[in-house]
C-alpha cells in the first residue's frame, strides 16, 4: 500500500531552467568564459549546483578552484534571483493538494540548496508538503539514497510504500536505489526513452494521471 508521494522539484513539480540558466550564464560571464543555451542547460541540471557549474565550464577550466570561484558568483546571484522566472507545472500544486486531502504524506527532495527549495516551493506550491529536503549536509546528492531513505524514516513510512516522481535519470535511480516505485514525467527536461531507459515503472503525461496511479495500486 502507498503511503507516501516524493517528488523531484526542477523539471518535475516546477521549471527552474530559465533562472538556473541566467545565473549560470552571470556567473561564467564574470569569469570570461561563455554562456549556454537552454537545450544544453537541460543536460546540466539535475544533479545539484557544484555539478551544474562544472558541466558549464570549459573542459579545460574544471579544476577545483575555478569550480569554487564560479560557484562564489553564482550562489548570490541565484539566491536573489532563484524564482523570477521560475513556475509551477500545469496541475501540480493541485495535485500536491489532492494528495493531501487523501491523507498521504508528500516530500520534496531535491539537490538544490535548502534555501532555495524552501522558497521556490512555498512560493509556488504553498505550505501543502510535509518536508521539503533539499542538498543536506553530510548526504551525498541524488541518485545516493541515503538521504531519500532519511526521509522515509522521517515520514514514518517504509521504502516499498513510497513513490517518487521526476522526470531524471537521476530520479529514477534514487527511487531504485531507495526501494520506492519510479515514476517518470513528460514535462521536464529528458525525452519519454530516457525516462524509460533509467527504468521508470509509470510514465505520465499530466498531473492526473499520477492519482489514477496511485488509485490502482
Amino acid at each position: 500500500m502507498i503511503k507516501a508521494v516524493l517528488f523531484d522539484l526542477d523539471g518535475t513539480l516546477a521549471d527552474s531552467l530559465l533562472d538556473l540558466a541566467t545565473s549560470a550564464d552571470y556567473a561564467l560571464g564574470n569569469l570570461g568564459y561563455k554562456g549556454h543555451t537552454l537545450k544544453e542547460y537541460q543536460y546540466f541540471v539535475g544533479n545539484g549546483i557544484p555539478k551544474l557549474i562544472e558541466r558549464s565550464l570549459p573542459e579545460n577550466a574544471r579544476d577545483t578552484q575555478t569550480v569554487q570561484k564560479c560557484l562564489q558568483i553564482f550562489m548570490p546571484y541565484y539566491k536573489e534571483h532563484c524564482d523570477d522566472k521560475t513556475y509551477a507545472y500545469d496541475g501540480m500544486p493541485e495535485l500536491v493538494a489532492s494528495l493531501k486531502k487523501l491523507g498521504y504524506k508528500t516530500a520534496v527532495i531535491t539537490n538544490k540548496a535548502q534555501e532555495m527549495a524552501e522558497k521556490v516551493v512555498l512560493r509556488l506550491i504553498g505550505d501543502s508538503f510535509d518536508i521539503v529536503c533539499g542538498k543536506r549536509e553530510g548526504y551525498p546528492a541524488k541518485p545516493d539514497p541515503k538521504l531519500t531513505l532519511e526521509v522515509m524514516s522521517e515520514l514514518g513510512v517504509k521504502p516499498e510504500e513510497c513513490v517518487f516522481v521526476g522526470d531524471s535519470q537521476t530520479d529514477m535511480a534514487t527511487a531504485i536505489n531507495s526501494g520506492a516505485l519510479p515514476i517518470g514525467v513528460l514535462w521536464g527536461y529528458r525525452t519519454k526513452s530516457e525516462i524509460e531507459k533509467s527504468g521508470a515503472k509509470f510514465i505520465v503525461s499530466n498531473a492526473e494521471e499520477i492519482i489514477q496511479i496511485l488509485n490502482n495500486l
